[in-house]
């Protein structure tokens, strides 16, 4: 069978896409599982100091299959046992994404939707094509956004906002998302643009690019005296230490760096 989700790593740069283009890759029960493990794998890959996430064919991701709503394929029992760490198995698929050591960007296009956005949301980074159609679409069916995106969204998104695009379940555009917040930037082809990022945040200290990405996941949970001291031990982390001498020296000497993983 063809895999459900794909990972090609070059250049320190794990391009990983979802793969199940002809149901837009929607979230099944082999889906999930293909999901879980990518997480595992990337988790345990070294070298890699960028991951671009995307979905092949005509659409990002269109949320939860409904075959998942049929008797004996959900996946919705006993939603508040933590199978994963402080999370269930649909919050866990998402907040992967937020827990992996090198930053994630989001390549966004045709729907978007529903899990689809949770994802997304998890995101370090967005990119987003204009006509992209996005949605917070669990009222749709009854339910609340759930899959660990009230934690993402806190950090980003404005409290009117997700009321409003929650209670209504709206379908907006990608370059509505850019007005809302949920888009980091628009491009009319947003993996190429967030390949392009992902090189240039590849060719920076990697040391010191997870220590900002553990400082950043933080911040919401911490107070002043907890986020200064935390800023230091991550400093002393990387300060000093070869990686940060090389970033020095290769500025200086104008070439590109040559950092230890």
């Amino acid at each position: 069978m063809t895999a459900r989700v794909t990972i090609d790593i070059q250049d320190h740069i794990a391009d990983v896409r979802f793969n199940r283009p002809d149901k837009l890759n929607a979230l099944d029960r082999e889906q999930i599982d293909a999901i879980i493990e990518a997480g595992k794998e990337l988790s345990a890959a070294k070298g890699v100091r960028a991951v671009v996430l995307s979905g092949n064919g005509d659409a990002f991701c269109a949320g939860l299959d409904m075959s998942l709503f049929q008797p004996g394929n959900a996946v919705t029992t006993n939603l508040t046992d933590r199978s994963h760490g402080n999370a269930n198995i649909f919050q866990h698929i998402v907040l992967q994404w937020r827990r992996l050591p090198a930053p994630v960007i989001a390549a966004v296009h045709g729907a978007c939707i529903g899990g689809g956005l949770q994802f997304a949301s998890a995101a370090d980074i967005r990119i987003v094509h204009p006509a992209a159609k996005m949605s917070i679409m669990e009222m749709r069916w009854g339910l609340i956004p759930d899959m660990g995106s009230y934690a993402t969204w806190r950090n980003f998104v404005r409290d009117d906002v997700l009321r409003e695009l929650t209670y209504t379940n709206r379908i907006f555009s990608g370059e509505e998302a850019g007005e809302l917040g949920f888009a980091s930037h628009l491009s009319d082809d947003p993996h190429a643009k967030a390949m392009e990022l992902a090189r240039e945040i590849a060719g920076k200290n990697p040391h010191a690019i997870q220590a900002a990405k553990r400082l950043i996941n933080a911040l919401p949970d911490m107070d002043e005296d907890a986020i200064l001291m935390m800023e230091s031990r991550e400093q002393d982390g990387v300060a000093s230490h070869p990686n940060q001498i090389e970033a020095v020296m290769a500025f200086m000497q104008k070439r590109a760096a040559n950092f230890i993983d």
